[in-house]
């Protein structure tokens, strides 16, 4: 990959829809959080930012670490949105030229779909590329550093998905095949267990 590229996992959510401790739950042997740590190292993404919540502890003893950096989102409960700007502020001392954002309720998503939304071809006109599953916009999101400031905007439990609507002139969109379903229940963590769905 010749442009440098960092990872952005987001993984501060209480997961209240789950019970709690979701990102903790096993899925193969597996911590949910450990299927997407996995996943950024398989594609080599450096450097590699985590941005944890009130579950840090408990994440951090349960799952296998690399060089991953983690911080932790002590305004968690603003929603995804106070996560995906603490992560890109810091990512901004790197020399990263753009950022994959992995949600780390996503332990199906496979390096093939990561990397074909990492291919895309810098056009140097539309800084955020969004793959679509069937039709469906979907994630990772890859955001060209152009776009790191686009984020000081966001607010709530939405990501880039409310900057995509604001400004559908600055995306690009990447056909994928298959899904990349959330983990957001147990009932939906039983059904990807069982590969339905």
């Amino acid at each position: 990959m010749s442009v440098k590229t960092s990872g952005l996992i987001l993984a501060a959510g209480a997961g209240r829809r789950f019970g709690g401790g979701k990102l903790l739950a096993q899925l193969d042997g597996r911590p949910l959080l450990q299927h997407v740590l996995d996943l950024a190292a398989a594609l080599s993404l450096r450097p590699t930012i985590v941005v944890l919540g009130s579950d840090a502890d408990a994440l951090e003893a349960a799952c296998r670490w690399r060089e991953e950096q983690r911080i932790r989102n002590e305004n968690a409960q603003q929603g995804i949105s106070s996560s995906l700007r603490l992560g890109l502020e810091h990512l901004a001392d790197s020399k990263a030229e753009r950022a994959l954002v992995l949600l780390a309720d996503q332990p199906m998503l496979t390096a093939g779909q990561a990397r074909a939304v990492l291919d895309v071809a810098q056009d140097g006109l539309r800084p955020i590329a969004v793959p679509r599953y069937r039709g469906t916009p979907g994630n990772p999101v890859l955001l060209e550093r152009e776009a790191w400031r686009l984020a000081a905007d966001l607010r709530g439990d939405r990501g880039m998905s409310q900057l995509i609507e604001r400004r559908p002139d600055l995306v690009r969109y990447v056909e994928l095949p298959g899904t990349n379903p959330d983990i957001d229940t147990p009932a939906e963590l039983g059904r990807v267990s069982r590969g339905v769905g």
